[in-house]
Parts: C-alpha cells; sequence; structure tokens
C-alpha cells in the first residue's frame, strides 16, 4: 500500500563540523570568549588580546581544522541534562502551543520587518548560559519548534545567522520544527542560548544521534517463555507502526504483512534491510518464521541507515506513524534525552498509542536510553531460553518488562538469522501487545500497561527491580486481567 503523501526530510550521511575544541560548553566562557574560540586567534586580533583571549593560557583552535565528521564519530559533550519544563499533551485538534516566554529579565527578540537590518551573530547576547548537550548529536544544526509562520522561520534564521535545512508542521509536536543549521561554527550548546532569546521559539534541541539496538549475533522460543499459544495467536488487523531500517518486503516472512511504507531520510541510498526485517518478522511473519502476532498491519517506517539516525528523522517518522492511526508503535533504538522526543511521545500516548522501546544493549554501568525511559513508553529489557539477563543490557528503574530477545532466530535481509538484542525483546512485546488489542480492541494504553505490569513473572530481586523490571512477559495472564 502507498504511504501518504508527506514532506520529505534529507539526511545527510557526511556532516561538516567545528573541531572538538570549538564544541565547548564551558558556561563560565564571555562572549567575546566564545567568539575567539570559534573563530581562532589569527582570525581575530584582538583575541590575542587580554580583553578576548581564551580563559586560563588555553589556546583557541588553529584556523582550517573544520573537518568531514561522520555519524558514528559525532563530536560528544558529556554533560549532565538541564532541567526540562513537563509540557501537557496537545489535546486533539489544537495544533497551536503558546509560545515560551523568555528568561527572566531578558526581553524577547522581536521579529524584524522584512528587508530590515540583521542582527551578526556575533553580536548576540545569549540570555541564558551556553546549554550543556549530553549524547551524541549533530554539531552543526539545532532542532527548533517555532510558533509561527514561514515568514517568522525566515526572520530567525536571518537574525541568528542560520541556514533553513527543513521544515514542517508536526502533528505530535503541534507546531512548526524547523531543522537549522549553524554555518559559522558556533557551538550546538551556544546557539540554544541564543535562541533562547526569541519568544517564537518554543522548543530548542540538539540533533540527537540515536543508534539500533542489536547485540553481536551468535530457536524461537519466545512463545513459550512469554505463555503465548502459537496455534491461538493473533493481531489481526490490528495496526502497528515500526520505526527501524529499511526491509526486504520479498522475504516470504513479511508477504502480505507491510500495510504502508514510508522513507524518512529518502535522499540517502539503502543499504542495510536485515535489522528491520527481523523486527517486523518477530512482530507478525508469516509461513515459517510465524511472528507473535500474524495478520496485525505494519506500517513500517525506515528512519536509520548504518545503524544511526538522527533527531530530525526519527520525528518525521513519528509523526507519520501516528498519521497511519496505529496502535503501537516500535522503537527499536536507544539515543540521548531529547525533550523533542520526549514531548511527542507524550502526545502520541494522548492519541491512545501504546509506546514499546528497547531498553538498550550498552551494559550495566550505560546511562538511561531513550525513548524507553521516557514515562509512557513500555521499555522492554532481554532474556534468554533460561530467562537469564542479557549481559550486555541496560539497567535501571526505567526498565518496564522482560521478554525473549537473546539468540533467536528471525526473518532478516538474507534470509533469516540469529539474533541478539533487546530490539527483537521490544518486537516480542510489540507483537504480544497486538495480540490483547485483537481480542479486546476498546483496551486502552493505561489498560496495557497496567495489565503487563500485574501479571508478569517476577524475576530477579522480589518486586520491581532495575534489572528486570516488572519481570518477564506473561501474555495469558495479562489477557486474563481485569479492566
Amino acid at each position: 500500500m502507498a504511504a501518504k503523501a508527506v514532506i520529505r526530510l534529507t539526511a545527510a550521511m557526511t556532516i561538516f563540523a567545528a573541531s572538538a575544541m570549538a564544541q565547548t560548553n564551558d558556561p563560565n566562557l564571555t562572549q567575546a570568549e566564545i567568539y575567539c574560540l570559534n573563530r581562532g586567534s589569527a582570525a581575530n586580533a584582538d583575541c590575542a588580546k587580554g580583553g578576548g583571549g581564551v580563559k586560563d593560557g588555553g589556546k583557541a583552535p588553529a584556523p582550517g581544522t573544520t573537518g568531514a565528521v561522520f555519524l558514528p564519530a559525532l563530536i560528544v559533550d558529556l554533560f549532565p541534562n538541564p532541567a526540562v519544563v513537563t509540557e501537557a499533551p496537545i489535546p486533539p485538534g489544537n495544533t497551536a502551543a503558546p509560545p515560551s516566554a523568555p528568561p527572566s529579565g531578558a526581553p524577547a527578540i522581536q521579529a524584524a520587518a522584512p528587508g530590515g537590518p540583521v542582527v551578526a551573530p556575533t553580536d548576540l547576547v545569549a540570555t541564558e548560559p551556553p546549554r550543556a548537550v549530553i549524547g551524541d548529536f549533530v554539531p552543526d544544526e539545532v532542532l527548533v519548534t517555532v510558533n509561527g509562520d514561514a515568514n517568522a522561520v525566515q526572520q530567525i534564521a536571518a537574525s541568528f545567522g542560520l541556514e533553513i535545512r527543513s521544515q514542517r508542521q508536526s502533528r505530535l509536536l503541534g507546531n512548526t520544527l524547523v531543522r537549522f543549521g549553524i554555518p559559522d561554527g558556533r557551538p550546538v550548546g551556544v546557539v540554544l542560548a541564543q535562541l533562547a532569546a526569541d519568544g517564537r521559539t518554543l522548543r530548542r534541541e540538539a540533533n540527537h544521534v540515536y543508534a539500533l539496538q542489536q547485540a553481536a549475533s551468535i530457536v524461537i522460543y519466545a512463545f513459550e517463555r512469554i505463555a503465548l499459544d502459537a496455534n491461538e495467536a493473533s493481531g489481526e488487523n490490528v495496526r502497528v507502526g515500526v520505526i527501524d531500517t529499511g526491509i526486504d518486503d520479498s522475504n516470504p516472512a513479511l508477504s502480505g504483512v507491510i500495510a504502508g511504507q514510508f522513507d524518512a531520510m529518502p535522499d540517502v541510498p539503502i543499504k542495510a534491510r536485515d535489522h528491520g526485517t527481523s523486527v517486523d518478522g518477530l512482530i507478525a511473519g508469516t509461513g515459517a518464521f510465524k511472528g507473535m502476532a500474524p495478520g496485525a498491519r505494519i506500517y513500517h517506517a525506515r528512519a536509520f541507515e548504518g545503524g544511526k539516525s538522527t533527531m530530525d528523522v526519527i520525528l518525521s517518522a513519528l509523526d507519520w506513524a501516528a498519521e497511519q492511526d496505529v496502535r503501537i508503535i516500535n522503537m527499536s533504538f536507544v539515543g540521548p534525552k531529547n525533550e523533542l522526543l520526549g514531548i511527542a511521545c507524550r502526545n502520541a500516548r494522548a492519541l491512545g498509542i501504546v509506546l514499546v522501546a528497547a531498553a538498550g544493549n550498552n551494559g550495566p554501568k550505560a546511562p538511561y536510553g531513550y525513548p524507553a525511559a521516557f514515562d509512557g513508553v513500555i521499555a522492554v529489557t532481554a532474556t534468554d531460553a533460561k530467562d537469564g539477563l542479557m549481559p550486555q543490557a541496560n539497567r535501571g528503574a526505567y526498565v518496564f518488562i522482560s521478554a525473549p530477545g537473546v539468540e533467536m532466530v528471525a526473518p532478516s535481509g538474507a534470509g533469516s538469522d540469529v539474533v541478539t538484542g533487546t530490539s527483537f525483546a521490544a518486537a516480542i512485546v510489540t507483537g504480544a501487545i497486538a495480540n490483547l488489542l485483537h481480542a479486546a480492541p476498546d483496551r486502552s494504553a493505561d489498560w496495557v500497561e497496567k495489565a503487563l505490569a500485574a501479571t508478569a513473572k517476577d524475576l530477579g530481586p522480589t518486586g520491581r527491580d532495575n534489572d528486570f523490571g516488572f519481570g518477564l512477559l506473561n501474555t495469558k495472564a495479562a489477557e486474563a486481567a481485569k479492566d
């Protein structure tokens, strides 16, 4: 089935960025020092003088250090995220949100008249300290939700010395989402702080990078472990959204399974199809690779290549999935906390969509993985055929439930493969939920979450714990749970 017409986003696999030295988030730097740090002392003789030099005898980066940076090796600033403001879900039919007020005591930048004066980026005065950015991100881009029309977007770009690389109306964010480029090498944290002075910018975030959660590979025992009768399993006509890699829709396991497809990064050639094919097959595969919910209708959004994606691409895929009126969205990927993704997840949940995400494969000491760690998202960890925890699984209070995800045979782009990872455990949970919704379509997302928690088989320490969450998924018990 052809997907709906959508605004296409361009996702370049190679991006250009300032040197690592220029990506500082030191809140003690003055605007002049930040400028000198970005331009280099040779670019401005004043920077070599006492008033504009780099603190503590540090050296400004040499000119010509800008180079290509590939997604797996992006510059990263390892600082805690700042506190975020909770935003209520947008009621159905309301596509506008009130503008954010500028920081106390700081005047908002007013819209400039068309053709009027443009403020040079070096003259901008940030109304809050440079933002600390955690996790991998595109080092020359920011994502901004704007309360205004295309003219307002143009004015913001001109006033802050930015490029408009894409813009679209987001259903889940409720506003215009703009991807601005930073052509002059300013650090992302500095630009986010500068943009906070303009009251038309509602949310300002880095364009974070997310990674698929597939561990190294080394049949399908999942039916038995989650108490789902393979002969009775069905997700017939339940609409399921999947955000993943491209798929091999010629694989017999996906015959008649895919109801619609959307490419959120159409200008990037598809090279990898294994991960997405395995996830879709585990959810609703047919034939020799019977999935957990045969008959489910999968709406598949391709948003990853080379195991990586960016926040703007993922948001585009989420919007498309929501427009398909899906009941469940499977997100088998992990990345840093990003408030735009958090808002989209909260609003998807407010629409009644069950959100399932991989908890992560980065080990017991890894930071929380998102989107799994957002409230209202079912975070899934992986267990083996003996209900033992996958050693490389993330741990933490956000882990909600366990499901099989270690050494399982699944369809892939090459036919079949043995797969391991919380990605695949998430697919198992998504398929089980599709069974519950097939049996009773009026069950809500809240009902699903409570039923899974109340009926899970306790593993590890008594009660919910940071390793297994509430325990191993028990589909039969969840099905029998009272409303």
